[in-house]
């Protein structure tokens, strides 16, 4: 296989396009070329004038080796696609199935691999099944009282399936798990197209579908998957797991555990704390949440020529502050919504979420500062749990239990909002006028101003006195870490801390990748169940 790479196409391409750059680009024929497909796209509008596409092309030929042999383009190379490997069973005898605490993406695609190989995973997940979860989302967002186990954070797919569904990440990949993620969410229902874009996404809506397929395939193979489920406490002997609680009442023997339970698991991270399992505090970032109306996103990144033609434009902004501390968005959503996220009574936090169209009036994004030990103090190691909770149980008074909003000119004024003018929240949950600044200490208030005024240079607009600002967003990553080896195991023999709650993720694909991972590990420990 030959790849081309920086290939130059036109916005309307087609499939005769592709196979026309393609042939030109090797200096052949065209009926040389026998299969392509697309690796890559990204759109490229550095020139408002000139936006177009740039590809990367995987090409079967004609006599492969020859036309390589003449090639004196360094973006013309052989490749070979990697392929994931299965990993080989250990020895050690399982008495009982692996369990999974948690179906996020980390404990998905963690018991789809122990699925795939025979290992018939049980799967507990605290909230309920994606269905009936989301009809508790959609009533709590209209008014009704919030259910502390099944909500944005809690249930079947984790928080990512209440969010845009972003597949980017950062992690490096030479096994094949990252195309292994994305190929199984097409198989699930997932537009193609995620495999090629830059910046792909889902889309909320999509989401829904496709864990409940994954799941499906669990269970066909021999696992289990239980709802209204949670881990409440573990037993262990001699620093080995022996067995587990579920729902405080319900207990059984378990030799294997996987804790994928999310960044938002307080109460299991309390539990651990408790059991002394060793885990650590670690950095996060907080901040608010800003919107903007698509439109002006749209013509700051295309230009006047294609704001009106183009998808929904994105951005990611990043900034080194007078302070010495850095502002960046976080989980920008085009097209989007504002979402409450909150997972405990009194408490108020906010996520981004967009559906596969993205054709929502406002873009919004998270602009976040990090916070380190030294921000929310040395007190053991839940001290980030408590900041994150002080922040939020504000946010909540401000806003009298809804989401508080605050125009950027109030913000900037220290000043509350009495009314929204001129601009449209686009908010799934009630929301309430108030000073969402009174929500944040006042060097991350001061730090999201800077930076708000820094990015304006860049992006026209940004700091208009009616872009929109709403809080908290408190859960951009876990606020603690559990502790585990080389071979993904914690000091407590049998059990794995998997994903981004266990402090090993950030975003679905990694959430997924650290998934597999673990997975692989209690394959290459233990024979099949």
């Amino acid at each position: 296989m030959i790849r081309i790479q920086q290939l130059r196409l036109p916005l309307d391409y087609t499939d005769e396009t592709l196979k026309k750059a393609a042939a030109e680009a090797l200096h052949i024929p065209l009926e040389q070329v026998q299969r392509l497909h697309l690796v890559k796209r990204s759109l490229d509008a550095r020139k408002k004038q000139d936006i177009h596409y740039i590809a990367a092309l995987d090409v079967q030929v004609k006599k492969e080796n020859a036309i390589l042999h003449k090639q004196k383009n360094a973006n013309i190379t052989a490749v070979q696609e990697t392929v994931y490997q299965y990993p080989t069973p250990g020895s050690r005898r399982l008495s009982q199935p692996p369990v999974i605490a948690g179906s996020g993406p980390a404990g998905l695609f963690c018991g789809l691999l122990l699925a795939r190989c025979g290992y018939r995973p049980l799967i507990l997940e605290r909230g309920e099944d994606v269905d009936s979860r989301t009809n508790t989302v959609k009533a709590f967002w209209e008014g009704g009282s919030l259910n502390p186990n099944s909500n944005v954070q809690f249930g079947e797919g984790g928080a990512g399936t209440f969010s845009d569904g972003k597949l980017n990440t950062l992690v490096k990949d030479r096994a094949g798990r990252n195309r292994f993620v994305l190929e199984t969410f097409v198989k699930a229902g997932a537009d193609p197209d995620i495999l090629y874009v830059n910046k792909p996404h889902i889309g909320t809506d999509v989401l829904r579908t496709v864990v409940k397929h994954i799941r499906r395939e669990i269970e066909a193979l021999g696992g289990e998957v239980r709802f209204k489920s949670q881990v409440t406490d573990v037993r262990y002997e001699n620093d080995m797991l022996t067995g587990i609680t579920v729902n405080h009442t319900e207990t059984m023997d378990c030799s294997v555990l996987v804790a994928a339970v999310g960044h938002s698991a307080r109460d299991t991270f309390e539990m651990l704390e408790k059991k002394q399992v060793p885990m650590t505090p670690k950095a996060f970032a907080v901040g608010l949440r800003i919107e903007h109306p698509q439109d002006m996103i749209n013509h700051a990144q295309y230009g006047p020529e294609y704001a009106k033609v183009l998808p929904a434009a994105d951005y990611k902004l990043t900034a080194k502050l007078k302070n010495g501390r850095g502002v960046y968005s976080f989980c920008m959503c085009p097209g989007g919504y504002v979402v409450n996220a909150s997972s405990e009574q009194d408490a108020l936090a906010v996520n981004g979420m967009s559906y596969r169209a993205r054709d929502g009036k406002n873009a919004n994004s998270a602009l976040v500062v990090t916070v380190t030990p030294e921000d929310f103090g040395f007190g053991g190691v839940l001290s980030g749990v408590n900041f994150q909770r002080r922040l939020e149980q504000c946010a909540y008074r401000l806003g009298g239990g809804k989401v508080p909003v605050q125009t950027f000119e109030d913000f900037r004024n220290h000043r509350e909002s009495k009314s929204i003018a001129g601009a449209t929240p686009c908010i799934l949950g009630g929301w309430q006028p108030a000073n969402v600044r009174q929500a944040l200490p006042e060097v991350i208030a001061d730090s999201l101003e800077e930076g708000i005024l820094l990015f304006d240079s860049r992006i026209h607009g940004f700091a208009r006195p009616d872009a929109l600002l709403s809080g908290v967003e408190s859960r951009t990553s876990s606020p603690v870490r559990i502790l585990r080896g080389d071979n993904f195991m914690s000091k407590l023999e049998g059990f794995y801390p998997c994903g981004e709650g266990a402090g090993y993720a950030g975003g679905i694909m990694s959430a997924a990748m650290d998934g597999m991972k673990t997975a692989e590990a209690v394959i290459s420990a233990y024979r099949k169940f």
